[in-house]
């Protein structure tokens, strides 16, 4: 049973989650685009910034391309759903009153419910009844021009379920034999005449076994012509042959009606041109299909399968033979005078061979400066017989001939330039000039190209209403297949085309949902996507598209931008200008300290002086005392701790020492006051 309209939507999931994945997919790439910009934008200058952002601009530029194909896609798509909508309205008429819970178990399809016209038809046949007769009538008519063994229809027709029937109880027509001709057809239940209403022809076919060769055509019979369908064949007339057709790889699908000429009386049939969407899948999914025919009072008609147009036109225009002759026509008897000289250049008459002209010369001559290469083995042939080879044993020299042994390359001729006689080579002859022609002019006589006159068509007429055909009494199928079970259902003719919409809405599409819903379970993402494009083949570029640029951007951010983090950091250095989080290293500590020393004056910086070391030595000493009250080394430590004590006593001292020199040199660069002050760096710090 079908439920909640979940059945409805099995055919466009698969697309759908496809199309998910792929919107998810640009917005991430939009989001890492983004994210990477940001962080671009707050580490560096706003030059390099700028630079950057012109080269990481093309990125987000590409996602947003990517996400615009996205968006044209499910707009496009919204034709699936539109079917879909189609198909939940369907799907509600399948809604059955409340059964036991034992009852609902066994039903595993949908029951089915004969559709009633909502209208006036001409013929309605939805198969309820297993008895073929009364009203279809099973020909025993003979073709002629064949073989006796295959001359009679003789094929079986049989009303029965389909093969995987999607509806409880629908029984339709079915083709049962193969590679036998087979005809079969009913009465009207009113003569159809085009007096200004539409034919309307509609019906279901389904190739249950495929088609490889056959088929599945109706014809409507003429009503002066069609009064004893025993006899239906081949031969009887039509006024129009209409469905699929397919032998080989050539698929086709028919609309042929039969032209009077309204002055001879003769009929000529008139094909309608081929139409534009593809059809091959309508013979291989094993699914019912729906064909619609409609001829306007205004010259037109329209073809539709699944009541999707595949094609229009014009009766006038776009069908061959056109329906009017020429007004004109090209006079068989007019020939071509003997004397009409078609030749617009001819050989000039009065031209003369120049005396010097020798036409004796050879093309090719031999070169007299040619010379035979160095180390070339003239004694020897580029052929020589296979040493190894051995007679066969079962070889007779009477039947077969002299046995020779097989002829092999001779070694000795791979690293020469050659071997065997050498000839010159040729060259062109300078003196050749070839067989002298005298040159062209125009033709006084020339007259062009002869064309036979045209003269009035006797035949000519002009039907502005090739609408109005003979009338139609009788339906009728006439088959030839190598394809067995051909499941033929819901016929009907009528003058409204909104009739045939509610009849297929009532019988077709409820099949169809439940084709889909027994059928599309199993389906695959990539079938639904290639029963996607059967009819719309651009949307494999769409597809490709859609899946190579988000596989080339996820490989560009997963793996290329690893390394961004260092690209940035080296890009970083290439600046003067220190990061926040960036230390000053010792060195640039002293620097620092040595400029802020050159800005102060002489006094400060001995002031300064003294004061860094009186400050080193309270620290010493707090050190000294901090140790001796927080550790209690071993004897064997003692001795090693007071050694760099006393190390750090004589620093101190020099350190003072190092203080009074620098007090002596302040006082002496302090009473020079012509010569340059020195910077306290380029002094030069004794060691011990």
């Amino acid at each position: 049973m079908l439920s909640d309209g979940s059945t409805s939507r099995v055919m466009v999931l698969p697309v759908r989650v496809f199309t998910n994945i792929c919107i998810l997919t640009t917005s991430l790439c939009t989001c890492l685009s983004a994210w990477e910009l940001l962080e671009i934008y707050s580490g560096f200058p706003l030059l390099i910034t700028l630079f950057s952002i012109e080269k990481y601009r093309m990125k987000l530029l590409s996602s947003r391309i990517l996400a615009l194909l996205l968006f044209t896609l499910i707009c496009l798509s919204r034709g699936q759903d539109d079917d879909v909508g189609d198909d939940e309205e369907a799907e509600e008429k399948l809604e059955e009153p409340n059964e036991p819970e034992e009852q609902q178990e066994k039903s595993f399809k949908p029951e089915y419910k004969p559709p009633k016209p909502s209208g006036d038809v001409h013929f309605a046949e939805s198969f309820d009844s297993a008895d073929l007769e009364p009203r279809w009538i099973v020909s025993e008519a003979k073709k002629d021009d064949t073989d006796e063994a295959i001359a009679k229809y003789d094929g079986k027709w049989k009303i029965e379920e389909a093969q995987s029937n999607s509806l409880q109880g629908d029984m339709g027509l079915v083709l049962k034999s193969r590679a036998k001709h087979h005809a079969i057809s009913a009465r009207l239940d009113s003569t159809y005449r085009f007096s200004g209403k539409p034919l309307v022809v509609q019906y279901e076919v389904k190739f249950q076994n495929g088609m490889e060769c056959g088929g599945a055509y109706v014809k409507l019979l003429t009503a002066e012509t069609a009064t004893d369908l025993e006899t239906f064949g081949d031969k009887m007339p039509y006024t129009i042959m209409f469905g699929p057709d397919k032998c080989g790889m050539d698929h086709k699908l028919h609309f042929i009606f039969r032209h009077k000429h309204p002055l001879k009386g003769t009929f000529e049939e008139k094909h309608a041109k081929k139409p534009s969407g593809k059809i091959e899948t309508y013979f291989t999914d094993k699914k019912s299909h729906l064909y619609t025919l409609v001829v306007f009072p205004d010259n037109t008609f329209e073809i539709f399968v699944d009541q999707e147009m595949v094609n229009s036109g014009s009766l006038l225009e776009d069908v061959s033979p056109a329906v009017n002759p020429p007004a004109e026509i090209v006079d068989p008897d007019d020939k071509k005078p003997s004397n009409w000289d078609e030749r617009e250049k001819i050989p000039d008459p009065d031209a003369e061979k120049p005396e010097d002209w020798d036409e004796s010369e050879p093309e090719m001559i031999i070169d007299t400066d040619a010379t035979m290469p160095e180390g070339w083995l003239e004694e020897e042939s580029e052929l020589m017989d296979d040493p190894d080879a051995e007679r066969p044993s079962d070889w007779d020299d009477e039947m077969d001939g002299e046995w020779e042994p097989p002829k092999i390359n001779n070694p000795k001729c791979e690293s020469a330039p050659g071997c065997g006689e050498w000839t010159p080579p040729k060259i062109k002859n300078p003196k050749y000039k070839g067989k002298w022609k005298a040159p062209k002019i125009d033709n006084p006589e020339y007259k062009g190209k002869w064309k036979a006159r045209t003269i009035p068509n006797p035949d000519f007429f002009e039907d502005k209403t090739p609408y109005k055909m003979t009338d139609i009494s009788a339906i009728g199928l006439e088959l030839w297949t190598m394809t067995e079970d051909i499941y033929f259902d819901n016929f009907i003719i009528t003058d409204d085309k909104a009739v045939a919409d509610q009849w297929a809405e009532d019988s077709w599409a409820i099949k169809r949902v439940a084709e889909q819903s027994s059928s599309g379970s199993g389906k695959s993402l990539v079938d639904a996507i290639v029963d996607a494009t059967n009819d719309r083949p651009w949307l494999w570029a769409v597809f490709a598209v859609v899946v190579v640029l988000p596989m080339i951007l996820i490989i560009v951010y997963c793996c290329v931008n690893r390394d961004s983090s260092a690209k940035i950091e080296d890009l970083k250095k290439k600046t003067d200008e220190p990061s926040p989080d960036d230390e000053p290293t010792e060195e640039e500590k002293t620097e620092e300290n040595i400029e802020e020393n050159d800005k102060k004056p002489t006094e400060e910086i001995i002031e300064d002086a003294d004061k860094s070391a009186a400050g080193d030595a309270a620290t010493t000493a707090r050190k000294r005392k901090t140790k001796s009250a927080l550790e209690q080394p071993e004897k064997g430590e003692e001795k090693e701790a007071e050694q760099p004590e006393k190390g750090k006593e004589k620093e101190a001292g020099n350190e003072a020492n190092d203080e009074g020199d620098a007090e002596n040199e302040a006082e002496q660069e302090s009473t020079s006051s012509n010569s340059p002050r020195k910077s306290p760096r380029k002094k030069t710090v004794r060691k011990e």
